[in-house]
């Protein structure tokens, strides 16, 4: 851990992520991450445009059951890249590979969702026996090339999306709250996710993501011939019913690949469910822990 904190910025809300704040310098990136808790450590891996703040609720009710960590991405939340990071979710994971091994992580649940799902699920069938359990939004783990996927990829990934994400910052100002169905997000919650793309370069790594859903194919393709090794471990489903990115086809794919699984239903929840449908997933993640302390 690096003795140089940075102080820590007036658009993070101290009442609603009030957790110590911890750094690692890992691949060249200063790395910023949370972990507050105790139990079996529970990773909790964000998309785009989010970082770890997503995570607060989750984090504020679970941590007397579980170590809650989660981490932000260099570029993203209060992490900062090295020299000549390109912000692709191939260096996502190598940041979250070298972090699980740093703090020797073992009898992981890992949460993932949006690209939380390719990263995460990269570093886990690489080492797999640090993994024991996953909980799984709406995400997914292998290449993707549908039509919509095509069209979203190649328009908000091409010189359209760069001006609307780097000059517009639409990936905060317009996709967050589409996303969110349930709830009108307040004024600091929005706040808090403006604050790390205050300036045009500072959005650059928004971009990225949309180009890699089609650039990234070959990392994506390694990670789908990985995930037989994973089907044993039990999950948790917590499915949006509102989500334009992720629906029932991705859903049915990851119930196959994990024949012991159990799925909740987020009925009227969008695409960022931990904004949407907090008190729902905290509910899950109980009850099916409970579940399965009682099975064994």
């Amino acid at each position: 851990m690096s003795d140089d904190i940075p102080e820590v910025p007036s658009w993070v809300p101290r009442d609603s992520y009030p957790f110590e704040h911890r750094y690692l310098d890992l691949v060249g990136a200063r790395v910023h991450y949370v972990d507050e808790g105790v139990g079996p450590p529970l990773l909790l891996l964000h998309g785009n445009p989010t970082w770890s703040f997503l995570y607060r609720e989750l984090i504020t009710h679970l941590r007397g059951q579980f170590r809650c960590i989660a981490v932000d991405y260099p570029g993203f939340g209060l992490s900062r890249p090295g020299p000549g990071y390109g912000f692709t979710p191939a260096e996502h994971a190598a940041v979250v590979e070298r972090f699980v091994i740093e703090l020797d992580l073992s009898g992981v649940t890992l949460m993932v969702q949006d690209w939380g799902g390719p990263i995460g699920f990269a570093v886990a069938t690489r080492h797999p026996d640090r993994f024991s359990a996953f909980v799984i939004g709406n995400t997914w783990a292998w290449p993707k090339s549908d039509p919509g996927t095509q069209v979203f990829s190649r328009t908000l990934g091409g010189p359209i999306g760069r001006y609307l994400i780097l000059r517009r910052n639409f990936f905060v100002e317009r996709l967050i709250p589409l996303g969110v169905r349930r709830r009108k997000l307040s004024t600091p919650v929005m706040d808090a996710y403006r604050g790390p793309f205050p300036t045009p370069e500072s959005r650059h790594p928004m971009h990225v993501f949309p180009r890699e859903i089609l650039g990234s194919r070959p990392f994506l393709a390694e990670i789908e011939q990985g995930l037989p090794a994973l089907g044993d471990r039990p999950a948790l489903l917590v499915w949006p019913t509102k989500d334009v990115a992720f629906r029932d086809a991705e859903r049915r794919r990851w119930e196959r690949t994990f024949p012991n699984h159990r799925t909740v239903i987020l009925e009227g929840a969008g695409h960022y469910i931990q904004e949407d449908a907090p008190e729902q997933i905290i509910a899950a993640i109980r009850e099916w822990v409970a579940r399965r302390v009682d099975e064994d």
